[in-house]
């Protein structure tokens, strides 16, 4: 154990320096930019904060405008994950920035209600609003500069010839919009957002407020690459009440759920894992598993998305909890890199061990010539010399080796015997005197 000491220092050294480069283990809390109160983005988040609190982890969630807030939040590094629409980031500037995607998570359609009573929804077919153009000079809202939608919203209207100062725009918060929208204060707003949000299904069931449907759907998708063509079902909304009463077409984004490159890559693993149980379930424009995904990322998937989303958990997740799980994961290959370093070295301790050991035995030969060497030239005395075969016997009684090499030490031993045994028969040689 001795001869292996060093060794296993510089294992327990390579071994606490690649924990440190590593840092396996996760921070405690995590800052999450969601939405504004009563949001989709806001009601998502609260379902990751729990999620992850069952791992120990507290969620911080960061209450934002909208999308493009919470991307701003990320490229200030004042968040470490946030819900981003498609459409919103730059996917060269933002990928050089560090920011990578976790998967698209949901698709979030662009609802635009208006009131029924409007003057040209009557002169309508059906008495319905069909196209954006038909909005000109309308009091619309079209939710606050941070959520991203007022951008979306103007490359909708430049696509039918129209500029912002066509309608009467208005920022409003998307909950004060739809009071305003009821009391008559506002003949449309523009939303973006997940069915999930109460409001949109407030809006949805209000006999005063319909539904534009965007019959265009198709063209619009191709001049606008960041949306998808979806269609809410007939029923979907109240099945007893056949609420819509016809399938609606609409234009929808991908909502992704971004982070930093600096965010732990195991609470990146901890998102993209709950991502799977928090929209995993068929939806109102998607089939059960159809979300999370990798198709529609406008950003560079993290491995840790990538994993969690295409790939298969590994079997000690199922036994293990995420700590020890994540520990495992992180380390196994610096341990087996270890091992692989260690086995030429442990080839060298055999040879370093029987050395050590023969080496208690052997530094005492040297005593013993300088013995020799005195009783040959007569340099001390035949006592003082004894005194000193005595000491060094004595030290060799104390000297422990394994059994294999006691024959070392027994002849050293012997060589002690065999000097002194020199010394006392010239000590009891009689001393010649002259002769007369």
């Amino acid at each position: 154990m001795v001869s292996m000491g060093p060794l296993l220092l510089l294992g327990g050294g390579l071994l606490v320096a690649a924990y440190w480069w590593l840092d396996p283990q996760p921070p405690r809390q995590v800052k999450l930019a969601t939405g504004p109160a009563g949001s989709a983005y806001a009601s998502f988040g609260e379902g990751y904060a729990k999620a992850l609190a069952r791992e120990r982890v507290r969620v911080a969630l960061i209450a934002t405008e909208g999308a493009q807030d919470d991307l701003a939040h990320l490229r200030a590094g004042t968040a470490d994950v946030g819900f981003v629409r498609g459409g919103m980031a730059d996917p060269v500037a933002d990928t050089e920035a560090g920011i990578v995607s976790l998967g698209s998570l949901f698709y979030e359609p662009v609802w635009v209600f208006y009131r029924r009573d409007l003057a040209i929804a009557r002169r309508q077919p059906g008495g319905e609003l069909q196209r954006l153009d038909q909005l000109r000079g309308l009091r619309v809202n079209v939710d606050q500069d941070g959520s991203g939608v007022p951008q979306i919203v103007e490359k909708l209207l430049a696509l039918n010839q129209l500029n912002p100062a066509d309608l009467q725009l208005s920022h409003l918060a998307p909950d004060a919009a739809g009071e305003a929208l009821r009391q008559g204060r506002l003949d449309a707003a523009v939303l973006i957002s997940a069915p999930q949000a109460g409001l949109i299904r407030t809006l949805l069931r209000d006999p005063a407020i319909a539904l534009m449907a965007f019959e265009q759907n198709e063209a619009y998708s191709r001049h606008l690459p960041f949306l998808s063509t979806v269609s809410l079902p007939r029923g979907v909304v109240d099945l007893a009440a056949d609420l819509p009463p016809n399938d609606v077409p609409l234009l929808a984004t991908t909502t992704a759920l971004l982070a930093r490159e600096q965010t732990h890559p195991a609470l990146r693993q901890l998102f993209a894992q709950a991502a799977l149980r928090q929209h995993g379930e068929a939806g109102w424009f998607n089939g059960a598993r159809d979300f999370p995904n990798t198709r529609t990322s406008e950003l560079p998937v993290s491995a840790e998305g990538d994993r969690a989303i295409n790939g298969t958990p590994p079997a000690w997740a199922r036994y293990l909890p995420f700590w020890a799980g994540n520990l495992l994961e992180r380390m196994w290959l610096v341990v087996g890199g270890l091992l692989v370093l260690m086995l030429p070295l442990s080839r060298v301790v055999p040879p370093l061990y029987t050395f050590r050991v023969r080496s208690r035995v052997f530094r005492w030969y040297a005593r013993l010539r300088e013995v020799e060497a005195k009783l040959e030239t007569g340099a001390s005395g035949r006592d003082a010399l004894l005194d000193e075969l005595d000491e060094l016997d004595r030290v060799t009684h104390r000297i422990a080796v394994p059994l294999s090499y006691a024959e070392e030490l027994y002849a050293l031993r012997n060589n002690i015997h065999a000097v002194r045994k020199r010394l006392l028969a010239q000590r009891s040689r009689p001393t010649d005197g002259p002769t007369g």
